[in-house]
């Protein structure tokens, strides 16, 4: 693989490359197999890959996060060298490389700005856009690669693309779980050990509500769920949404829910001093 660090040197070096379709899979580094398992999608349908490594600071709220926020990248190069080819990139840039000039763009979402974790981030999802589109712009992919555990972030980036007519298709792989149900994400390496050990009652509490919703509604499913997660110590529930796959339209009763239609129960958690995220489908019998 081929690590890079500068836009003009990765335009470069895929305009003489020339190979179709180009896949890209953008992340923040600190990977772990749910990052690896989009990049082996990328591999699979793409002749050429490009992942990029950059921790994007106009996503981050926090800025005591952003400091926070893992770097191991000697690691991450190590792994990427099991996974790519000889030609695939690894797009390193810093800050100056990204953002030349402070990027004042504003992205309108409709309804996606205005529930879940744009009410409980604000600006992170703009702060995503601008990053990601900056990437598409360089890049210019065929094909991109995000995970379904950011639901939301998937729906906004697809919104990006039919907003702004790029010619890349989403591609969104499956959530990939520890072996006992936690949704892998870089931030569980920083969970105490007491939280981590209580961490898997996220997933079983909103796989228990999606079995739930043949029999009950989805008040007492929410209530359910807050009351199961909160019970355990330092762990206090943000938000759970059951939402369409498009809009991300909040449903508050089965009334309003469709038959053939996709919706997904969407949760945020503060575990300790670590905020996680997840979802499953709920499928209306």
């Amino acid at each position: 693989m081929k690590v890079i660090s500068t836009i003009k040197e990765l335009q470069s070096t895929l305009k003489n490359l020339h190979q179709s379709p180009v896949g890209f899979v953008p992340t923040m580094g600190a990977l772990h197999k749910g990052h690896l398992s989009l990049v082996n999608a990328a591999t699979s349908q793409c002749p050429l890959v490009v992942v990029s490594i950059y921790v994007n600071p106009t996503q981050f709220n926090n800025k005591e996060d952003l400091r926070k926020y893992p770097r191991p990248l000697k690691k991450d190069l190590s792994l990427l060298g099991k996974v790519l080819r000889n030609n695939d990139i690894v797009f390193t840039p810093d800050d100056k490389e990204m953002y030349p000039a402070e990027d004042k763009r504003i992205f309108r979402f409709g309804n996606l700005d205005n529930i879940m974790e744009a009410l409980h981030r604000p600006g992170h999802f703009n702060g995503v856009t601008q990053i990601v589109s900056r990437f598409f712009e360089i890049i210019r992919p065929d094909l991109a690669f995000f995970g379904q555990k950011d639901f939301q972030q998937v729906a906004v980036i697809k919104e990006l693309v039919r907003q702004n007519r790029y010619k890349v298709k989403i591609a969104v792989n499956p959530i990939i779980r520890e072996p006992d149900g936690l949704a892998m994400s870089s931030r569980n390496a920083l969970l105490e050990p007491s939280v981590r050990k209580n961490a898997p009652v996220i997933h079983k509490a909103i796989y228990t509500a999606s079995v739930m919703l043949e029999g009950k509604d989805i008040p007492e499913i929410r209530d359910y769920v807050r009351k199961t997660i909160e019970k355990k110590a330092g762990f206090s529930v943000e938000y759970f949404e059951i939402v369409d796959d498009k809009k991300l339209v909040p449903v508050s009763s089965k009334k309003q829910m469709k038959k053939g239609n996709s919706y997904y129960g969407c949760i945020a958690v503060r575990a300790g001093k670590i905020r996680l995220i997840d979802n499953i489908e709920f499928q209306l019998v």
